[in-house]
């Protein structure tokens, strides 16, 4: 039965490595399309953007202008390092954060969006535990490096 066990087992972990990459990159595109459309609906109507944070959003520590364009430029700018995957495990890292500080600032959130906020998060975890993969800018820079003995 363990044979067995072991067989197949690694008969499916050679069958899945290579789709490896494309899995590591889908779950890093789906998460930053989702975080840059709301930096681009924030940004697109400002002034209601402004109104939520300051009436709305119930964010911890910082004052409601600070979370309001920190929130915003994390929104637009952390998403494109993800895609390319540059920087992958502290951005992820910071956008883990980020999606955690959204849920508990917005509880009326709860009920229609907590459900994606759970399944980015999962997808961010599988990049900070896994790393960005083959298809990604820290892959091809680690790639470098090690071919042309240069230490950085």
């Amino acid at each position: 039965m363990i044979n067995f066990i072991r067989t197949i087992d690694t008969f499916f972990q050679q069958l899945m490595q290579p789709l490896q990459p494309l899995v590591l990159l889908f779950s890093r595109v789906w998460v930053a399309i989702a975080f840059f459309k709301s930096g681009l609906i924030k940004y697109g109507s400002w002034d209601s953007t402004l109104y939520l944070f300051e009436y709305e959003y119930q964010v911890p520590i910082l004052p409601w202008q600070w979370a309001a364009y920190s929130g915003t430029a994390i929104e637009l700018i952390v998403p494109i390092f993800l895609v390319l995957g540059l920087f992958a495990r502290p951005m992820a890292i910071l956008l883990f954060g980020f999606n955690i500080i959204a849920v508990v600032s917005y509880p009326a959130l709860w009920p229609q969006g907590f459900y994606d906020h759970q399944l980015w998060g999962m997808m961010l975890l599988v990049t900070i535990f896994w790393g960005a993969g083959k298809l990604s800018v820290d892959h091809w820079i680690s790639q470098h490096y090690r071919n042309s003995n240069i230490i950085p």
